[in-house]
């Protein structure tokens, strides 16, 4: 995959003597390949909520399937940048070390998005063809706001667009709503089939909001690289309570 990011062949110490350390073309590889990384695992976790959507909307055993593939892929990348970005970090200059601990923050969010969504698929299943209309139109907006979320984030990360990145921010409040929906239509069910079914329905729709959380992770660390400073605690600041 292509990209506009250009990796500096020297690593300038500035205490001291000037000493220059030259990244050897394996370590300027390995992290051209780990930015790589991230640009694919955006992209899969994407797949994986337009799967979940497609399984909510259709039943379908390839959707439901996918999903679980999704999650499997995403574990794979969390341990491949894992393994590789304590050797990578040390032989480049500050912004590609900056480049580097963002790929590492991004498959950590990314990952836990996929568990969230193999969760929700799960649960989804144990209900079958029980899914109420109105519970199945909230469940496949949300699946589809956090689809076109990862989309931006995925578009993002590649072009460093914090334009992108604020769509993120501004759209998760669609699937609080939602969630929030689920909540109101369940928490005052009587009856212990209901309850059952209700439960199942809290916990995917607690799945939807906690991923959207992760992907406004995400939209911030997009600002933290484009503007170096940290989105996340100018918000809390903020905020009435920050």
């Amino acid at each position: 995959m292509q990209g506009n990011i250009k990796m500096s062949p020297v690593l300038h110490r500035p205490s001291g003597k000037k000493s220059i350390k030259r990244v050897s073309p394996k370590h300027a590889e390995s992290i051209r390949k780990m930015i790589d990384l991230i640009r694919q695992a955006c992209l899969v976790a994407k797949d994986s909520a337009f799967n979940v959507g497609e399984y909510t909307r259709d039943s379908s055993k390839m959707a439901f399937l996918a999903v679980k593939d999704c999650e499997k892929e995403l574990d794979r990348i969390e341990r491949t940048v894992d393994e590789s970005i304590t050797g990578a970090i040390t032989a480049v200059s500050e912004a590609e070390a900056r480049e580097l601990l963002a790929c590492l923050k991004f498959i950590i969010d990314l990952e836990r998005i996929g568990d969230l969504l193999w969760s929700a698929a799960k649960r989804l299943q144990t209900l079958g063809t029980q899914l109420s209309k109105e519970d199945n139109r909230e469940v496949g907006a949300m699946a589809d706001i956090l689809e076109s979320m990862l989309e931006r984030i995925h578009h993002g990360f590649l072009n460093r667009d914090v334009q992108a990145a604020g769509w993120v921010l501004q759209t998760d409040a669609h699937i609080d709503e939602a969630c929030r929906e689920v909540f109101r239509r369940h928490l005052d069910k009587t009856e212990r089939h209901d309850r059952e079914y209700s439960a199942n329905l809290l916990f995917i729709a607690q799945a939807f909001e906690r991923a959207g959380d992760h992907s406004k992770n995400l939209a911030e660390e997009i600002f933290q690289l484009v503007e170096g400073r940290s989105l996340r605690h100018e918000l809390k600041r903020r905020s009435p309570g920050g």
